[in-house]
């Protein structure tokens, strides 16, 4: 097994990525949409949330009222659905052969997050939950939803707890949710994203493959 490039228990970076479109092809309410037979409806509500033309906090209770009576069957039946974006795996695995932190932040769900965490070995999570009731959805969002707010909040609150400073942060988003994150972050990077969020962040990657952030991340270490 290859040995990381840093010992020290403090790591020299921190990176944080959203979920849905980045560290995974899909987004995880649009498949939740399909299964509830709402499918083209939420996954337009979708688009204009990620474009920013919505409220995501609206957009988001909007969608989850639809997925009202699913069964919590359903979560594994969309996991199986969902693939890591190319490159994601080994961008993770790099990043933590060089003693760097990695987390996602997610306006997604726990209920299949918990899992992508898990298989990734990924350090940081934060996304939504969804209330249930005898086995079922009950169409609302448990707790706090998880908005641009939240995820420059997590950002920060994990650089400090990791003890990296937030100019050796990086965050990768495609969605206009991202940008506060990306725009606070040491290295933020637009990834296959909204032309606004393309507009706002100083890096951009159009193919989809996370492995190309390598690149960007070291031109900034020269």
């Amino acid at each position: 097994m290859t040995q990381p490039l840093h010992t020290n228990a403090t790591p020299s970076r921190l990176v944080v990525m959203d979920i849905d479109s980045t560290l995974i092809d899909e987004e995880v309410i649009d498949l939740l949409g399909e299964a509830s037979g709402h499918g083209d409806l939420i996954a337009g509500i979708t688009e204009r949330a990620m474009r920013g033309e919505i409220d995501f906090k609206q957009a988001l209770r909007e969608r989850v009222a639809l997925l009202k009576g699913l069964s919590t069957d359903v979560f594994d039946r969309v996991l199986s659905q969902t693939h890591f974006t190319n490159g994601a795996l080994d961008f993770v695995d790099e990043c933590h052969r060089r003693g760097w932190k990695v987390g996602v932040v997610s306006g997604g769900f726990h209920e299949v997050a918990d899992s992508l965490v898990e298989r990734a070995h990924l350090d940081h999570c934060l996304a939504n939950r969804l209330m249930v009731r005898d086995g079922r959805l009950t169409g609302e969002v448990d707790g706090d939803i998880v908005t641009k707010e939240s995820k420059l909040a997590a950002l920060r609150a994990w650089a400090q707890s990791d003890g990296v400073p937030m100019d050796r942060t990086i965050a990768i988003g495609d969605g206009a949710n991202d940008i506060p994150m990306i725009l606070a972050s040491g290295i933020g990077i637009a990834f296959c994203a909204k032309p606004v969020v393309q507009q706002a962040a100083p890096h951009s990657i159009t193919k989809r493959d996370l492995r190309l952030a390598l690149p960007i991340i070291d031109a900034e270490d020269r």
